[in-house]
């Protein structure tokens, strides 16, 4: 089961682990993503490539598919502007094992930070400034 979903709506964080939880896995890992605070941020706003993005995350889930034994695979990722604290990006993976489920989760971050076409505009009060990629985050995706 793959579920991937791209929208402004809040993430409910008990909805998606249950039904994770029901694959009858032995094992659900998870990131959730949070806007900070810090540094003068206000909100975080994200657009996207409709089409183009869902189609990105969709080619990850099924990869971590693959790769793992996995159970089910939910990425969820929100788009418009976000305030501080609230949840951006949901990946939540189930597998028989809690192996396969914490090396799935953290592949599909990695890789998500640099695959898929996201674009992020920091807000500090009035003023905002578009966020370049970070080499950290290349270099973490490499790993894989």
């Amino acid at each position: 089961m793959i579920r991937v979903s791209i929208d402004p709506a809040p993430i409910e964080l008990a909805l998606e682990l249950a039904a994770l939880e029901e694959r009858g896995a032995g094992g659900v890992a998870s990131f959730t993503g949070v806007v900070r605070g810090g540094d003068g941020i206000t909100a975080l706003e994200l657009e996207h490539y409709p089409g183009m993005t869902e189609d990105a995350l969709c080619t990850l889930a099924e990869q971590a598919m693959d790769r793992w034994s996995l159970l089910g695979v939910t990425v969820l990722h929100r788009v418009g502007r976000m305030e501080v604290g609230e949840r951006i990006v949901f990946i939540g993976t189930a597998a028989a094992h809690r192996r396969e489920a914490l090396a799935a989760c953290a592949y599909l971050i990695d890789r998500l930070k640099t695959d898929a076409p996201f674009w992020k505009r920091e807000w500090r009060g009035e003023a905002a400034s578009w966020v370049e990629a970070r080499e950290s985050d290349a270099e973490a995706a490499s790993r894989w």
